[in-house]
């Protein structure tokens, strides 16, 4: 559609802030999109969601798209999406269904488990469970709140003493807690443009795992893109990557994140249907290794937004 533009007619809304653990990523995610889309003579307004009249304000203001540029949850897991299907506001994230499953880890889990894609072993953890029997399964474990993103709550144990810690951390998020078989071995991301996988991105730390310092803070996380993968292997992340964002019914933009073990088999650990978007950021990473300045990466998820409402 070489005139999507005019189909907006009027403001883009940004929708930035909000009250997770990840208000202070998606400021910046948010300041960051807003002003590549003035860059590019795009009227934009910005709204705060942790302001208690930015429903009202963005349902008076005749705004028919939205840049969703929140993380976690209220803002990744389809409680936004809701009300914006409710106010006919067309947005750049994946819908109501698909959003909430990708942010529940363990749902997302048990889907692919269920149609046969390759994930961690994992179980959900309890007060009761059998922290000695989970060390002696799987040696190491990593625990994860499973409706929190940006490795917020997530915790390294090789030990019963150290689950059952991790585990009590952990619980002051909400929802299930899950424990997950440690991979060791590569970690790689796949940014998903359209029905596009762009390059794969290998991911090195030295942290104990790829965690929120790593992603937003330390100027000494590696990241290598190309991924130096042979090409057979890149395609089949690829398109893994594909069939996992499919699977949830996602759409527009997105990223998967894969572990792979040492046999070299690719493993699903979540899909990010709201990435960030500021400086230490993925996808405007992989974007730049196929070509794509960050300016025209906005643009592209802004105009498959508009052209699927057409």
């Amino acid at each position: 559609m070489s005139n999507w533009r005019e189909h907006i007619q009027g403001e883009v809304a940004v929708l930035l802030g909000g009250c997770s653990a990840e208000r202070e990523v998606s400021l910046k995610s948010g300041q960051a999109v807003l002003e590549a889309l003035q860059r590019q003579g795009i009227a934009v307004r910005a709204f705060d969601t942790a302001a208690a009249d930015w429903l009202p304000a963005l349902a008076d203001s005749g705004i028919r798209y939205a840049f969703i540029a929140l993380h976690g949850p209220v803002g990744e897991d389809g409680a936004v999406q809701g009300a914006l299907d409710c106010l006919g506001i067309h947005y750049t994230s994946s819908g109501v269904m698909a959003s909430a499953l990708a942010m529940d880890k363990l749902r997302c889990k048990q889907l692919w488990r269920g149609i046969g894609l390759p994930t961690p072993e994992f179980a959900v953890l309890t007060e009761t469970s059998d922290w000695q029997g989970l060390v002696a399964r799987w040696g190491e474990i990593i625990v994860k709140p499973a409706c929190e993103g940006s490795s917020v709550g997530m915790a390294r144990a090789s030990s019963a003493a150290e689950l059952q810690a991790a585990f009590t951390a952990a619980r002051t998020y909400a929802g299930d807690i899950i424990a997950e078989q440690w991979i060791a071995g590569r970690e790689y991301t796949v940014a998903i443009l359209g029905r596009r996988a762009l390059p794969a991105i290998r991911l090195e730390t030295d942290h104990a795992f790829y965690d929120y310092d790593a992603k937003y803070i330390s100027n000494t996380t590696r990241y290598i893109c190309p991924s130096e993968l042979p090409a057979a292997q890149e395609q089949a992340l690829c398109e893994l990557a594909l069939a996992a964002f499919d699977s949830l019914g996602c759409r527009g933009w997105g990223r998967i994140d894969f572990m792979q073990n040492a046999a070299g088999e690719f493993l699903l650990l979540e899909v990010n249907t709201i990435p960030g978007m500021t400086d230490h950021s993925l996808v405007p990473m992989a974007a730049r290794a196929a070509g794509m300045d960050f300016d025209a990466l906005v643009l592209a998820i802004l105009q498959l937004c508009v052209e699927a409402a057409a």
